[in-house]
């Protein structure tokens, strides 16, 4: 749960993003500067976290009472070698600000940090991931509370869409590349798993609210609402103008979490009264505009 330590909500002094050049780092700063922030982009070209003065790069840049928004990572993390490095990825941050401290952290997260259960998934779920990639992220939100005195605020989205996804995952953001391409949708099945998926708008949005309160505790990134994979597809197909097809496939394995992965998306609500999450539907026509708009 989230505890807002601004009585009233203002942009921070300075915010630093870093991760500035990934998907959700750029959607975070185009809404912090149009809502006036000042922000400082930091990505790979500037502080290299990976390298041997990583730390001491970052730490240059780094000014007494920042707020420090961290997405950089590499993701998903699918094997020991991109967990190691994420380690020293966050190793070089936590060096940073035990010399210089943020006035306030933000960590982008993964809700991968969650077992799985049939019931939904809320902020005091039990946290024993399943996967590598969930083991990173707890161990990196871990990794910050060592080291932080300040607030420290942890964002744990579900599956993240928009136009300028770099990853081309299996869901909304590949199934709209297929469908613009005219190919056929290919299914892991019949596509009925049922799962949750935010905008990455949405995302920014949080983060930028969490920013304005200078919030600490954990919130969870996810609607509450979940659809199955093939009605993603029927949606994504509906905003094409050349028909493609849905095809499914035979499974291999059992489904990822059990095929449902549902969450109560109450605190959010409480957090941020005026907030509310984009419908799947219009988040993918917006997504399918702004993709044309760049071809």
């Amino acid at each position: 749960m989230l505890e807002h330590n601004n009585a009233q909500p203002a942009a921070p002094g300075r915010t630093v993003i870093l991760g500035a050049a990934g998907f959700v780092g750029r959607a975070t700063r185009r809404v912090m500067e149009d809502h006036g922030a000042d922000v400082l982009e930091l990505g790979r070209a500037e502080a290299d976290l990976l390298a041997p003065d990583g730390a001491d790069v970052l730490a240059e840049y780094l000014r007494n009472g920042d707020t420090l928004v961290v997405i950089s990572a590499e993701a998903p993390c699918k094997d020991p070698a991109m967990l190691e490095r994420n380690i020293r990825m966050m190793r070089a941050v936590c060096g940073a600000v035990e010399r210089v401290p943020p006035g306030h952290t933000i960590y982008v997260s993964s809700d991968a940090v969650y077992t799985d259960s049939p019931d939904p998934l809320s902020e005091t779920s039990p946290a024993e991931p399943g996967s590598l990639h969930g083991v990173m992220h707890l161990a990196r939100e871990l990794m910050l509370r060592h080291v932080l005195d300040g607030p420290l605020a942890i964002l744990r989205p579900t599956l993240i869409y928009g136009a300028e996804d770099p990853h081309n995952g299996y869901g909304p953001n590949r199934f709209r590349r297929l469908a613009a391409q005219g190919q056929d949708i290919q299914l892991f099945g019949d596509g009925e798993e049922r799962r949750d998926h935010i905008a990455v708008e949405d995302v920014a949005e949080l983060i930028r609210l969490i920013a304005w309160h200078r919030s600490s505790g954990v919130l969870n990134a996810a609607t509450g609402r979940v659809a199955s994979f093939r009605e993603i597809a029927e949606m994504v197909i509906a905003l094409e103008e050349t028909p493609v097809d849905i095809k499914g496939s035979p499974r291999v394995g059992p489904m990822p979490h059990n095929g449902y992965r549902p969450f109560d998306a109450a605190e959010a609500g409480r957090a941020f009264p005026a907030f509310r999450f984009t419908e799947l539907g219009e988040g993918l026509a917006r997504a399918h505009a702004q993709s044309k708009e760049t071809q």
